[in-house]
C-alpha cells in the first residue's frame, strides 16, 4: 500500500485501505464471479471515445467528469479483482 499526503488521497487509495487486496479472504466462487467482472461493449467504446477526445485535448467539463466517473470505477473494480486473485491462490483453509 502506497503512502499519501491527506490532500493526494484518492478514492482508490482509501478503497485499498478498506479492500485490502493484498489479503486474501473472499469464497472462491465469490472471487471467480468478480474476475467474471467487465465494462460492457457500450462503456468501453465510450470509454475510448472520451481517452480520445482527452488526447486531442477537446473534453468538455461535463466529460472529464464522466471520464474521471469511469476512472474510478475502473480503479474499483482493479482493487477488488486483484483482491480475487489472491483469495484464489490462498490455501484452503482447514475443516
Amino acid at each position: 500500500m502506497k503512502e499519501t499526503t491527506p490532500n493526494a488521497l484518492t478514492e482508490a487509495d482509501i478503497l485499498d485501505h478498506v479492500i485490502s487486496p493484498h489479503r486474501p479472504g473472499l469464497p472462491p466462487e465469490f472471487a471467480r464471479n468478480i474476475l467474471d467482472l467487465r465494462f460492457d461493449q457500450t462503456a468501453l467504446k465510450r470509454m475510448n471515445d472520451l481517452a480520445e477526445k482527452n488526447r486531442a485535448d477537446t473534453l468538455s467539463a461535463s466529460e472529464r467528469a464522466e471520464m474521471e466517473k469511469y476512472m474510478r470505477v475502473g480503479q474499483f473494480l482493479n482493487l477488488l479483482q486483484a483482491k480475487a486473485r489472491v483469495s484464489l491462490h490462498e490455501p484452503s483453509a482447514p475443516l
